[in-house]
């Protein structure tokens, strides 16, 4: 066993649970509460949702950064190198700081704490140390909200994006449950953005009422209500317009003036984002996510590259590509949470789908590599990408 005192950061990651079964928020409660002694945290701004998270907080965080303000961006999990989960002033974390916050809290916290910590909690700390005496601080949540890491500090703003089915094991089994276990997490002010569902709104009424009685705090609701007002750059997926307007909505609570020229070359890393001219990759996973690549493709035929965890609707997931489906091909994964490959293929084969055996990328097909962040990692890994377009 290593000795946790000592490793370095790589090694002691290695030896923390990175999916877990039930969720104990007293463990990173008592860490905050020690480190919350020693730092500053900025202005946190809380992104919760079931889509969107990852590209709302970069285009935020890019923004603020160009407004010449000190700002860090937390998000998970990563695609090709560990520091994508924590992005400070336009680049990737260094694997230098990174070190010196482990250190940090390696010193700060007991064996026992550095025991039972989870990696995305202990992550979560690394990104609280690292974002000290900045302006912002832009937190996304991991699956959930109120009993997320992300939550155990104090948000002064909290931005909702789309919210759906997803991990229900954790979050509640209907789209109110898992919004209501999102939203209450909120402290101060919401701010909602595009929903599909109703029910989003309606519960974010009930969930303030909620917090007024439990915490006696009364806090502000703001819904965009406009998703056509702005335009991005067209090098963007139309779908991330609606991003965009949350941001915007978060901008003008902030009072900080609108170029939207400064959003133009926002690196957003696997959101809907062409490769090579004819491979385009897309860490979305669930229902909403193929609802908005489907209309992106929309009149197109592409050669899916796809594979999903099994807990996944990955049945409505190819239901709803299925118009623009020409042939898929299963991604080989190893990992004990995809599903198992007979049962993917049933699906295939009760869909009509054609299905291609091997991965072949040829020069005059277009290709969409779709199912999860780790669907994406292994298909660059194959071709040999390493980030740069």
């Amino acid at each position: 066993m290593v000795d946790l005192k000592k490793a370095n950061l790589e090694e002691f990651l290695k030896y923390k649970t990175l999916y877990y079964d039930k969720i104990d928020f007293t463990v990173v409660k008592s860490s905050w509460d020690k480190l919350s002694t020693k730092i500053k945290l900025p202005f946190v701004i809380h992104i919760v949702g079931t889509n969107g998270k990852g590209s709302t907080g970069r285009f935020l965080s890019h923004y603020l950064y160009k407004k010449d303000y000190k700002v860090l961006h937390y998000s998970s999990p990563h695609i090709l190198k560990f520091n994508e989960r924590i992005w400070i002033n336009g680049s990737d974390v260094t694997d230098e700081n990174l070190e010196l916050a482990h250190k940090f809290l390696q010193e700060l916290f007991d064996i026992e704490l550095l025991q039972k910590l989870t990696y995305f909690e202990y992550t979560t700390l690394l990104a609280f140390y690292l974002s000290k005496d900045f302006d912002y601080l832009v937190l996304e949540a991991g699956l959930g909200g109120e009993f997320d890491a992300t939550n155990v500090v104090p948000n002064d703003i909290s931005l909702i994006t789309t919210i759906g089915l997803d991990h229900q094991s954790f979050l509640g089994n209907t789209v109110e449950e898992i919004a209501a276990t999102k939203m209450r997490s909120v402290d101060n002010k919401m701010i909602v953005g595009y929903q599909v569902f109703d029910e989003v709104s309606k519960t974010a009424y009930k969930v303030k009422e909620q917090i007024k009685q439990q915490r006696n705090r009364d806090i502000e609701i703001i819904e965009v209500k406009e998703f056509d007002k702005y335009s991005l750059n067209d090098k963007f997926a139309s779908y991330l317009k609606r991003n965009l307007h949350l941001v915007i909505a978060c901008l003008n609570e902030l009072k900080i003036p609108l170029d939207l020229k400064l959003f133009d070359d926002t690196p957003l890393f696997g959101r809907c984002q062409k490769v090579l001219p004819n491979i385009t990759i897309d860490v979305g996973h669930n229902p909403l996510a193929a609802q908005v690549i489907v209309n992106e493709f929309k009149n197109k035929k592409v050669n899916l590259i796809y594979n999903s965890y099994g807990d996944k609707d990955y049945e409505t997931v190819l239901k709803i590509l299925k118009p623009i489906i020409k042939k898929i091909t299963i991604i080989e994964l190893n990992d004990k949470r995809i599903v198992k490959k007979e049962e993917l293929e049933k699906v295939i084969k009760q869909l009509n789908l054609m299905k291609e055996e091997t991965i072949k990328i040829e020069e005059n097909e277009e290709y969409l590599v779709f199912g999860s962040f780790l669907v994406v990692e292994k298909f660059l890994s194959l071709i040999g990408y390493d980030g740069n377009a």
